[in-house]
Order: C-alpha cells, then sequence, then structure tokens
C-alpha cells in the first residue's frame, strides 16, 4: 500500500529543545545583538565583520549540541510516511537525526556563499573572516536568507505541502512570514497537526492540537499518527 505523503514543517522550538537560542530567547546570542546589525543585507554591506562574527558564533553554538527526541522521532516517521520537512531551522539537526528529505527554507548555518557568484555555495565548518572568498575572488557570507531578502525555497515548498496528506506543524508559532503562509497551501481534505505549547489556532475541523514542546510532544504524535495507519 502506498505511503500517505507527510508534511513537517518544523520551526526554531524543534532546535530549541536541543539548546539552540531562538532570535526571541531573552539570554542567549540574539540578546546580544540586534536583529537590524546582524540579519539584513544592509547590516552585511555596513559591517560585514560583525555579521560574520555573529553568525560564527553560532555555527560553534551548532556544532556544540546534538539532535534530541523531537529531531529522532521526525525522522522516524519515513518507517511509516512519505515525508518531507519543510524546516525554518538554518541548522542540520534534521539531517543528523536521519531526516532524508530536507527543505531549509532560510538556508542553512553550514553552507556559505559568494556576494559575486551567485551560482557558488560551498561547505563550512568552521568561521568565515574577511577576506575568505570564492573562486572568483567575492567575499563569502553565510548562506542564509535575511530579513529582507527573497526566500528561494519557497516555491518549492508551496509544491511539496500542496500534494500532503497529513500536514505536521512543529515548534513554531507561525509568527515569521512568508513561511507562516505556506499553510495556506495545504490539501482542504489533509489532516493537519500542531506540537507546540503557544496558543496558536488554525481554521479546519481536522486540527489537532497537542500543546507540548516537540522534545515531549512528538512522540505522543508518532503514537496517535501510527494508529490511523
Amino acid at each position: 500500500m502506498k505511503k500517505k505523503h507527510l508534511v513537517v514543517l518544523s520551526g526554531a522550538g524543534v532546535s530549541a529543545d536541543s539548546g539552540l537560542e531562538t532570535f526571541r530567547d531573552s539570554e542567549g546570542l540574539w540578546a546580544k545583538y540586534r536583529i537590524e546589525d546582524v540579519c539584513t543585507p544592509e547590516a552585511l554591506e555596513k559591517n560585514p565583520g560583525l555579521v560574520l562574527k555573529f553568525y560564527n558564533e553560532r555555527r560553534r553554538q551548532l556544532l556544540g549540541v546534538v539532535p534530541n527526541e523531537g529531531h529522532f522521532v521526525i525522522a522516524e516517521l519515513e518507517n511509516y510516511f512519505d515525508v518531507d520537512i519543510i524546516t525554518q531551522n538554518i541548522d542540520d539537526l534534521h539531517e543528523r537525526a536521519g531526516s532524508s528529505r530536507v527543505l531549509h527554507l532560510h538556508g542553512e548555518l553550514l553552507k556559505c556563499r559568494s556576494m559575486k557568484d551567485p551560482s557558488f555555495i560551498g561547505a563550512v565548518n568552521g568561521d568565515i573572516n574577511i577576506g575568505d572568498t570564492c573562486p572568483m575572488g567575492g567575499q563569502l557570507r553565510p548562506h542564509v536568507v535575511f530579513f529582507g531578502e527573497d526566500v528561494p525555497e519557497m516555491e518549492r515548498a508551496e509544491e511539496i505541502i500542496h500534494t500532503a496528506d497529513i500536514l505536521v506543524i512543529v515548534g513554531t508559532s507561525l509568527a515569521v512570514y512568508p513561511a507562516a503562509g505556506l499553510v495556506r497551501y495545504v490539501p482542504g481534505n489533509a489532516d493537519i497537526y500542531v506540537v507546540d505549547p503557544s496558543e496558536i489556532t488554525l481554521s479546519g475541523a481536522d486540527v489537532t492540537y497537542i500543546r507540548e514542546r516537540s522534545v515531549t510532544g512528538m512522540p505522543k504524535l508518532l503514537k496517535l499518527l501510527i494508529r490511523t495507519i
């Protein structure tokens, strides 16, 4: 029997359970910087050293954490469903947990791109510094979508979610656009599950809420989904 297509839309709450701060945290990396100083095209042009420093710190932090139970349960879903993950996160924790199809809406922290050659995207595990360039001589920058920049993967994300039989929204309060607007593309007959402690409410009769963090809510959802097969 053909597996149902299950799409996971994941957000910062999934990675927060591994110890990565979100930009809403009152402490940690984001508390030390203003978003407009480190996460906009204007900031990159005005003070590239500061932008690189900020993302170097985030990259070091990422390399020091591991996937949590929420990530592993999401990966386990592939045993029962045809799974696509659309994530707002720029870390690689879904991949490290074993998920095989992950679309990163906002880029990837362990990749860099060139400010001169749009076609150049490379891997990076250490720091990016002023003077680090692509083969064409362009300064390298994080492969991350800054506030105010286009989201290149949105069209692909819309295509994926448009074919979902099941949509799982986890670790996100759907406050960041355009990613939050993806729910408009889910088919009307799809079953929707929301795993998040926030009080978000979606329109539609077939929405099931587990108002818990990913690390405790996803194991409960897995048991629930297995019973529907």
